[in-house]
């Protein structure tokens, strides 16, 4: 990998910038087991309001990774599910939660060293 590789317009700042935000990778992982509604999203998540729970969807939407389904019933019904590309990054998801889960009592008690 060149130093070029990190430039705004790489295709490697454009993956870490779909993961840096906090709720991106978080929803994708809660859509790897199907389509959901918002109210079931925000149960299982936790945590997350729904203005931000929209503007994420609308996000991950936008970037080709989610897609939103509105059914033609009475009352409306909306559904979120992962694309074939949103599916794609299951995979390196579980990988940083595994890396967080094996090392993340040594960052921890490095923030404590390092008064954090």
């Amino acid at each position: 990998m060149t130093t070029d590789a990190y430039l705004a317009d790489c295709r490697a700042r454009l993956a870490f910038d779909l993961l840096s935000n906090t709720w991106n990778p978080v929803l994708i992982w809660v859509l790897r087991d199907g389509p959901r509604r918002s109210g079931e999203l925000r149960e299982r998540i936790g945590g997350i309001s729904p203005k931000v729970l929209t503007e994420t969807l609308r996000r991950l939407e936008f970037n080709g990774l989610v897609e939103r389904h509105a059914h033609a019933e009475a009352p409306p019904r909306v559904e979120y599910e992962l694309t074939a590309l949103g599916r794609t990054l299951l995979g390196p998801i579980d990988a940083f939660g595994a890396w967080a889960f094996e090392h993340g009592d040594e960052v921890m008690a490095a923030q404590e060293r390092n008064g954090g």
